[in-house]
C-alpha cells in the first residue's frame, strides 16, 4: 500500500513538472509566432516587389525570343521571294517548287491578313514565273525550219528532253490553287487565268506550228496534181489528209500530257483552238485543189475521183477527231464532210459532162471522115473506162448521190432506182452508167460513120473503132477488174456491134468484088461479059488495094485482124476459083492473061498482105 501511494505522488511530481515544461514552451512559442508576424510584415514589400521583377524578367525574355523568330521569318521570305523573283531554272524545278510550296503551306497558319496578301503576292508571282517557262519550252519546241515537201513525216518529233522538263513543269502546275480546289486561297482566281492563259498560247502555237509543218506539203500535191497521173495525184492528197490526221492525233496526245488545267471541257476548248490553223489549211488546200479541177473538168475528173475516194475511207477517223473538240464547236462544223460535198458536187457534174462529150463527138469532124483512125471521143472512152475500178467506190457512191440514170440529164427512162442505200446498189448503179457510156460511145461512132459519103471508107472507120472499144473493154483491158465491171447487156452489144461492123465493112470493100464474078442469070454468058467481069474484078481489086494502103484496119489488134484477113480470103478467093474454073475451059479469049491478070494464089497472097 505504501509503495502504491510513493508511486502515485512520484507520478504527480513527474506531471507537474510536464505541466511546467509546456506552460514555458508554449509562451516561448508564442514568443516566436509574434517574431515570424513581425518578420513577415516587414518582408512582404519586398516579396511584392521581387514578383514583379520576375514577371518582367520573364516577359522580357519571351519578346526577345518573339523577335528572334521575326527576324528568322523575314529572313526566311526575303530568300524565298528573291528565288521567286529570280523565276525557275530548268535544273532547279524541285528547288522552285518546294519554296512556292512552303508559301502555299504558310497562307494556312499566317494570323496576319498583311503577311497572307504579301505571301499570295508571291505565290502568283511564281505562277507566272512558271508559266513564262512552260510558254518559253513550246515555243522552242514550235519554230525553225519546217520539214521539206516530199518528206514522208510533216512534223518535226518532240524533242525527249524537252518532252520530260515539260511534264515535269505541268505536273507541278496542275497542283497549283484552282477556284475550284481552293476556294478560300486569295491568289487562286488569278492563278487560274494565267495558267488559262498559257494553255491558250500552247494551242496557238502548235496549231500553227502544224500548218507550216503541213503547208509546204500541201502545196506540192496542188502543184504536182497538174503534172502527174491524176489517180495518182488523188491519192497524194489523200496521203496528205492522212499525214494531217496523224499530226492532229499526235498532237492531241501531247495536249493530254502538257495542259496546265486538265479540265475536260478546258481540254476540248483548247483542242478546238489548236485545230483552227490545221483545218483552215485544209480548206484552203482542197479549195485550190478543186479549182484546178475545174478548170478542166474531162482532164481531172479521176483526180477529183481519187481524192475523194480517199477521203470517203477517212471519214470515220475524221469524225472521231472532230468529236473531241469543244462542244461550241462540235456540232456547227465539219469540215471532211464539207469538203467531201464540194468533191462530190464536181464528181456529180463529171459524169453528165463526159456523156455529153461522147455525143458531141459524132459531130468533131464535121460530117465527113479524112481518116479510118481511131476517133478520139474513142480512146477517151477506153481511157476513161480503164481508170474506173482503181476509183471504183468514189464512183459508185457518187453515181448513187447522183440517182441512177440522172447522169443522161432528163433524157429518156430513168434504169431504175434503188429502194436502200448499199453497196449493191451502188454496184447497180455502177453497172448501168457503164451500160450507158457504151452505148453513147458506139452510138456516137455509127453516127459518125453514117454522115459520111465514102461507105467504104466510113466501114473501116467504124470497124476500127469498135473493135478497139472491144478489144480494150471486154477481150484484153489493161486493168484486170474492168471486164467483171462490165454489165453482160454492155458485153452483148459490144459483141454485136463488132459483128454489124465487121459485116459492114465486108459488104462495102468486098462485095463488089463478089458482084464482078456473079453471073446474072437474066443475062446471056458470051465471052464479052466474061472479059468484062474480069476486068472489072481486078479493077476492084486494085481499088481495095490502094484504099487499104491509107486505110489501115484494126491496127492495135494483131490477132483480130489475121482473124479477118482469113475471112476476106475464105470469102473472096473459093468466089474467084469457081468463077475461073467455069469460064477457062469455055476459052472465052484467045490471050485469057490479058484479063486474069493473076492467079488465084497470087489474089489469096495479096489481099492476106493488107492485114500483115
Amino acid at each position: 500500500m505504501d509503495d502504491e501511494t510513493a508511486e502515485i505522488e512520484l507520478l504527480e511530481q513527474n506531471l507537474n513538472k510536464t505541466r511546467q515544461i509546456s506552460q514555458r514552451m508554449i509562451s516561448i512559442l508564442d514568443s516566436f509566432d509574434t517574431r515570424l508576424a513581425k518578420l513577415e510584415k516587414s518582408i512582404l514589400p519586398l516579396y511584392t516587389s521581387t514578383q514583379i521583377l520576375n514577371r518582367r524578367a520573364a516577359n522580357i525574355d519571351k519578346t526577345l525570343l518573339k523577335i528572334d523568330e521575326v527576324g528568322s521569318s523575314q529572313e526566311d521570305i526575303a530568300e524565298e521571294e528573291a528565288l521567286i523573283l529570280r523565276g525557275p531554272q530548268t535544273t532547279q524545278l524541285d528547288k522552285y517548287r518546294e519554296a512556292l510550296e512552303r508559301l502555299n503551306a504558310s497562307i494556312a497558319f499566317k494570323s496576319s491578313d498583311q503577311d497572307t496578301a504579301q505571301t499570295a503576292r508571291l505565290i502568283e508571282t511564281g505562277a507566272k514565273k512558271l508559266t513564262q517557262l512552260y510558254t518559253k519550252l513550246v515555243a522552242e519546241v514550235s519554230s525553225g525550219s519546217t520539214p521539206p515537201p516530199g518528206a514522208e513525216w510533216a512534223m518535226t518529233p518532240f524533242p525527249s528532253n524537252v518532252l520530260a522538263t515539260l511534264r515535269q513543269l505541268v505536273a507541278f502546275l496542275r497542283t497549283m490553287p484552282l477556284p475550284s480546289t481552293h476556294p478560300s486561297h486569295p491568289a487562286s482566281q488569278t492563278i487560274f487565268a494565267t495558267l488559262q492563259e498559257a494553255q491558250r498560247g500552247y494551242a496557238d502555237m502548235r496549231g500553227v506550228w502544224a500548218q507550216k509543218c503541213l503547208e509546204g506539203q500541201g502545196k506540192r500535191v496542188v502543184d504536182r496534181a497538174d503534172t502527174i497521173d491524176p489517180v495518182a495525184a488523188g491519192k497524194e492528197f489523200g496521203k496528205w489528209v492522212e499525214v494531217m490526221l496523224i499530226v492532229c492525233e499526235d498532237e492531241y496526245q501531247l495536249l493530254t500530257q502538257l495542259t496546265p488545267i486538265a479540265n475536260p471541257a478546258l481540254l476540248g476548248s483548247t483542242y478546238s483552238t489548236l485545230l483552227v490553223p490545221i483545218l483552215t489549211l485544209f480548206s484552203t488546200t482542197l479549195s485550190s485543189l478543186v479549182a484546178l479541177i475545174k478548170k478542166s473538168l474531162p482532164k481531172y475528173t479521176f483526180l477529183a475521183l481519187s481524192a475523194y475516194e480517199s477521203m470517203l475511207s477517212q471519214q470515220s477517223q475524221w469524225d472521231d477527231l472532230l468529236s473531241r473538240r469543244g462542244n461550241e464547236t462540235r456540232k456547227d462544223t465539219n469540215e471532211l464532210k464539207e469538203g467531201l460535198h464540194t468533191l462530190r458536187a464536181v464528181c456529180l457534174r463529171s459524169f453528165p459532162e463526159f456523156l455529153a462529150d461522147l455525143k458531141l463527138g459524132a459531130l468533131g469532124r464535121g460530117g465527113e471522115l479524112v481518116t479510118t483512125g481511131l476517133a478520139d471521143f474513142a480512146i477517151s472512152t477506153v481511157k476513161y473506162m480503164e481508170r474506173l475500178p482503181q476509183v471504183q467506190a468514189a464512183v459508185g457512191s457518187a453515181l448513187l448521190t447522183l440517182g441512177d440514170g440522172n447522169w443522161k440529164m432528163g433524157e429518156g427512162v430513168q434504169v431504175g432506182k434503188a429502194g436502200k442505200v448499199g453497196e449493191s446498189d451502188e454496184s447497180v448503179v455502177l453497172e448501168h452508167y457503164i451500160h450507158d457510156v457504151v452505148v453513147t460511145a458506139i452510138s456516137s461512132l455509127n453516127t459518125l460513120s453514117r454522115s459520111s459519103r465514102r461507105p467504104a471508107i466510113a466501114s473501116i472507120f467504124l470497124l476500127n473503132n469498135v473493135s478497139y472499144l472491144r478489144h480494150h473493154l471486154l477481150l484484153d483491158p489493161v486493168h484486170p477488174d474492168l471486164r467483171s465491171l462490165l454489165p453482160q447487156p454492155a458485153k452483148d452489144y459490144l459483141n454485136s456491134n463488132f459483128r454489124t461492123a465487121k459485116a459492114g465493112y465486108f459488104d462495102s470493100n468486098f462485095s463488089p468484088l463478089m458482084q464482078a464474078l456473079t453471073d446474072d442469070p437474066k443475062e446471056k454468058s458470051n465471052k464479052a461479059a466474061t472479059k468484062e467481069k474480069f476486068t472489072r474484078f481486078f479493077d476492084l481489086l486494085e481499088e481495095v488495094m490502094e484504099r487499104h494502103k491509107l486505110a489501115k484496119v484494126m491496127e492495135d489488134d494483131a490477132h483480130g485482124r489475121e482473124t479477118i484477113g482469113e475471112e476476106v480470103v475464105k470469102l473472096v478467093i473459093p468466089a474467084l476459083q469457081r468463077f475461073s474454073q467455069k469460064h477457062r475451059d469455055k476459052e472465052f479469049s484467045k490471050n485469057p492473061g490479058k484479063y486474069i491478070k493473076m492467079s488465084n494464089e497470087a489474089v489469096e497472097t495479096q489481099l492476106k498482105s493488107i492485114y500483115r
